[in-house]
């Protein structure tokens, strides 16, 4: 019924307007990587090395995968579904993650397990004279990026934890489904939609990110974009990279889209919630593994950050100067996060994909996801180009760099409120129509 429905002109207008605003930067590199005719281009895309960055790009988002989704669906299935004493706390915690930056971890990273490291030295004394290597390479990347991204895909899986009908668990074991078939035939399917919109945006922010691997020295292709302008400062080759990398977010958001497009599940009434599980003995264990996990996660790249702040100011670096950076930093990131929220920018595009799905809704929604893949630096030129060529007033303004964090994160909340939508019945929707409401 949905996709014979045509969506309102306002609600596909605005939507297209979005999606016009976000893909300026994806236009700014497809022009720019053809610039010399498409026989540079080709010279610079279709070649062994290519294939050879984007072989080592597609094992990293797979490993990555591998890994969060099941500290994802353990982390929530614990401070849901459980007994678990301080439960609010390190429901909390789980999520701290993303505060560091992809770089800051890496550092924590490498101070804690490299040569030189407290590890290191707590081992000489034993004998052991040098940790294996998994600070550095794909072992490293893994890692750090596993562990710092599963809250896109736990800040979603948690909601849908709540939601989840008793009901329907207990009629599967009733119909004499065990434990496990329940899990993957009850269970499992209801938790798909955040699981697959939070591992999209964990997979393309791994295609994206530039921090870790670049410390941990594993060749990517956004470590390449990232060369490309530091040492030669071409822009051709560097814009060539990036549709590789467009193209690679296309493909992700398509296999997601076709992946969940027969999974749509849409909860209608009241549930009722599962009785809490009861962990008895493995009470303490749990909350000593928490523990373990939250001081490798947090603890440590906070150490890492109040480290450089005391050696800074050991050295004469003014507080001050940290405090105005500081400052400027919560100025920009609180009118971001105002301007999305208060224009629901996300909005538009997530119920015209949601409930209008057809051709161009889908497109329209799978571009907003693409630029997600673009590193911040390709996202900065595109707009200072487009700033200074059509909208000079905009040119070094703060609202300038607002709209790039925009740009930048818009598929965060994108996914956040698709998954939502999806979880609201149709029926509520139509019935407000009948009564007169637009």
């Amino acid at each position: 019924a949905d996709a014979a429905r045509r969506a309102p002109r306002a609600l596909s207008g605005l939507s297209a307007l979005i999606v016009a605003a976000v893909t300026v930067p994806m236009a700014y590199v497809v022009l720019r990587a053809f610039e010399g005719g498409f026989g540079s281009y080709a010279d610079a895309v279709f070649t062994a090395r290519m294939l050879g960055l984007l072989w080592r790009t597609a094992i990293l988002v797979a490993g990555t995968l591998a890994v969060t989704v099941p500290i994802a669906l353990g982390a929530g299935w614990l401070v849901v579904r459980t007994d678990l004493k301080h439960k609010q706390f390190w429901a909390t915690v789980l999520a701290l993650p993303l505060v560091f930056p992809s770089y800051v971890a890496a550092f924590a990273m490498i101070a804690v397990l490299g040569p030189s490291g407290p590890l290191q030295s707590l081992l000489d004394p034993l004998g052991v004279d040098r940790l294996p290597e998994i600070v550095y390479g794909f072992s490293g990347a893994l890692i750090v990026l596993s562990l710092f991204t599963y809250p896109y895909i736990y800040l979603l899986v948690v909601p849908a934890w709540r939601g989840l009908d008793a009901s329907f668990e207990e009629s599967g074991r009733t119909l004499g489904a065990g434990p496990l078939k329940t899990w993957f035939r009850v269970v499992l399917p209801q938790l798909r939609a955040p699981l697959f919109g939070g591992g999209l945006l964990v997979a393309l922010y791994v295609v994206s990110d530039f921090g870790a691997v670049s410390l941990l020295r594993y060749n990517t292709l956004t470590l390449s974009v990232f060369n490309a302008y530091r040492s030669l400062f071409d822009r051709t080759i560097a814009a060539a990279t990036s549709t590789v990398l467009i193209a690679v977010a296309i493909l992700l958001v398509v296999l997601q889209a076709r992946a969940q497009r027969r999974m749509r599940a849409v909860r209608r009434g009241v549930t009722r919630p599962s009785a809490a599980v009861r962990l008895g003995r493995a009470q303490g264990p749990a909350q000593i593994a928490l523990a373990l996990f939250a001081l490798a996660t947090v603890g440590v790249p906070a150490g890492v950050v109040i480290g450089w702040g005391v050696r800074a100011l050991s050295v004469g670096n003014p507080l001050g100067t940290i405090g105005d950076a500081l400052g400027h930093s919560l100025q920009v990131s609180l009118l971001a996060a105002v301007a999305a929220s208060t224009l629901a920018i996300p909005v538009p595009v997530a119920i015209w994909s949601v409930r209008f799905p057809n051709r161009t809704s889908r497109l329209a929604e799978r571009l907003c996801y693409s630029g997600y893949a673009l590193p911040g630096l390709v996202v900065a030129l595109a707009l200072v180009f487009f700033t200074t060529r059509h909208a000079g007033f905009l040119y070094q303004t703060v609202a300038l760099l607002v709209a790039a964090y925009i740009v930048r994160f818009l598929p965060e909340a994108l996914s956040a409120t698709r998954s939502a939508l999806s979880d609201v019945a149709p029926d509520f929707e139509e019935a407000a129509r009948s009564l007169g409401h637009s």
